[in-house]
């Protein structure tokens, strides 16, 4: 008998938490816990606007082979976008036309971009590659985070800005 009242406070337990997860992603809400943002709870919020450069976006990386690389090697984390992959929280540092140089660090328009070192070896020792630089090409944005260890555009280049979900907003985060 208490094994069967064990299972019913377990499973309504779990069913109270599954329903608030999809009630709560419904509504724009994200648990982020990555390290390239502040961790905890953060709201995709519909732009009024167009996206400009310094927003902090959500978006959904398209599914090529270096994204399937990159999930394979644990930098992009499980979520609903293509792929099977999260939202990622960047923020946006360039647009349409703008010049990128990439060597030890990222320029914009030559201008050096603060906290952009380019790792050559992520944690594990693995090669990184990082992007060629070029002009933004047309429709998409180049993100950024200042988190050392973050997988952004310095290694995959512009993305589409079709994948954007929305500006990040943070709801209760704490950034450790």
């Amino acid at each position: 008998m208490k094994r069967l009242v064990w299972f019913y406070r377990i499973s309504s337990v779990s069913l109270f938490t599954l329903s608030l997860i999809v009630l709560l992603g419904g509504q724009g809400f994200r648990i982020n816990l990555t390290p390239s943002e502040p961790l905890g709870l953060w709201r995709i919020i519909e732009p009024n606007r167009p996206i400009l450069v310094g927003d902090l976006i959500f978006i959904c990386p398209p599914n090529t082979n270096e994204m399937r690389k990159a999930r394979a090697r644990g930098y992009l984390r499980f979520g609903l976008c293509t792929g099977w992959v999260a939202p990622l929280i960047k923020t946006v540092v360039a647009t349409s036309g703008q010049a990128i140089e990439i060597a030890d660090d990222v320029r914009v328009d030559g201008r050096p971009l603060p906290h952009s070192r380019v790792a050559r070896t992520d944690g594990q020792g693995r090669e990184m590659t990082p992007y060629n630089g070029g002009f933004v090409p047309p429709g998409t944005v180049f993100l950024h985070s200042e988190f050392p260890g973050s997988f952004d555009s310095r290694y995959f280049g512009p993305l589409p800005m079709d994948g954007i979900l929305g500006l990040a907003g943070e709801v209760w985060t704490y950034a450790p």
